[in-house]
């Protein structure tokens, strides 16, 4: 057998990046987007947005917001139990395919079961009240906890989440106004959408091809599922296969852009919880070594910027009557030209992100 090429991580990180649409920003639609990226984290209702801007060339926020209220995308938990924005063609088979892994990680079986909560059941009622109304949690919760007052109402609202797919409605996930989430079936509010059919192998193509190359592990941190050797091993023979700079197994789909890391990368701009930065059981190839660790946030992570490809500090958009102010703050002192580059594509975020804004300023800590 010849061996495998190695790739370095240089190498790993442009491939990611030029896959992730951070090389340059693509002319697609945002719906072509959010398909090619299987998905966009959207813990953070405007994070999607933002992590359409610094992908997608000339992206509005009114062209996801007429996306949402059309029903063509929807905000869904998905990988790894997490609101996602996904297309409605791809909603449903992705939960499914999923729903193992988020069954597996509730962390309020235990109550369900002590109260005699049956999971099946419990389906059947929250899709029962959520086919007769959109639902907030505190809503749902307090319906189902009539059926079952032994069991705590944040339990039952979240097991309805976790055995059945919820899609958050808008007005939750808009950009000019906000909301309370309010729940509905997703088979009702996709009613009548011409819904994909995707194999658990057409999973991990997709996901080789956004965030590829890869090995399994990476492809099971992305879903939060175990035991895809055996497709990755049934795909075998269609893939390309390479080794890391450490021996590991590499997979990847043929024809997609492996670049040889010679040029620079631009600043990019990233959104909290940017699934480029959580989709890697081994992530050297966007985060340097201890650079986790300056973006965790409690349960989620902060906005971070991106220096000839790999993260280098944290931002944040700090609001004060009519201005925006753009803070920026680097991990270690940056060269000259970097600090330049940060500051025209900050310039950008700020007439994306703020236009409303009077006065507009990138503050760029030394």
């Amino acid at each position: 057998m010849p061996s495998q090429p190695v790739l370095s991580t240089l190498r790993l990180n442009r491939a990611l990046l030029a896959r992730q649409l951070l090389l340059r920003r693509r002319r697609i639609s945002a719906l072509e987007a959010v398909e090619h990226l299987v998905g966009i984290q959207s813990q953070s209702p405007r994070a999607a947005y933002v992590g359409l801007w610094t992908r997608v060339f000339g992206f509005r926020p009114e062209a996801l917001e007429r996306l949402m209220l059309e029903r063509s995308v929807v905000r869904v938990a998905l990988m790894r139990s997490t609101i996602h924005l996904v297309s409605a063609r791809d909603c449903l088979a992705l939960r499914e395919l999923v729903q193992p892994a988020i069954g597996r990680s509730s962390r309020h079986s235990a109550a369900r079961r002590a109260a005699g909560v049956d999971d099946a059941e419990l389906a059947r009622a929250g899709r029962a009240l959520l086919e007769a109304a959109p639902r907030t949690f505190r809503e749902l919760g307090t319906l189902l906890k009539d059926r079952w007052p032994a069991c705590d109402a944040d339990a039952l609202a979240m097991g309805a989440r976790e055995t059945l797919p919820l899609v958050q409605i808008p007005p939750r996930g808009l950009w000019h106004r906000g909301g309370v989430p309010s729940h509905a079936a997703a088979e009702t509010w996709l009613s009548g959408i011409d819904a994909r059919q995707i194999s658990m192998a057409d999973l991990v193509r997709r996901y080789l091809a956004a965030y590829g190359p890869a090995s399994v592990l990476d492809a099971q941190t992305f879903t939060g599922l175990t035991g895809l050797r055996e497709v990755f091993d049934g795909l075998r023979p269609e893939l390309r296969t390479f080794r890391d700079e450490d021996g590991g197994e590499l997979f990847d789909v043929p024809g997609a852009p492996r670049p040889t890391g010679r040029g620079r990368a631009p600043a990019r701009f990233l959104p909290e919880f940017d699934n480029i930065l959580l989709s890697h059981a081994r992530r050297e190839r966007i985060l340097p070594e201890g650079t986790m660790s300056l973006l965790s946030l409690g349960n989620g992570l902060k906005p971070a910027f991106l220096v000839d490809g790999f993260v280098a500090g944290t931002w944040k958009l700090r609001t004060a009557r009519r201005s925006t102010t753009l803070e920026v703050k680097p991990f270690a002192p940056l060269p000259v030209a970097a600090r330049r580059e940060l500051e025209e594509e900050g310039r950008r975020l700020l007439a994306f992100a703020a236009r409303g804004a009077e006065l507009k300023t990138v503050s760029l800590v030394k």
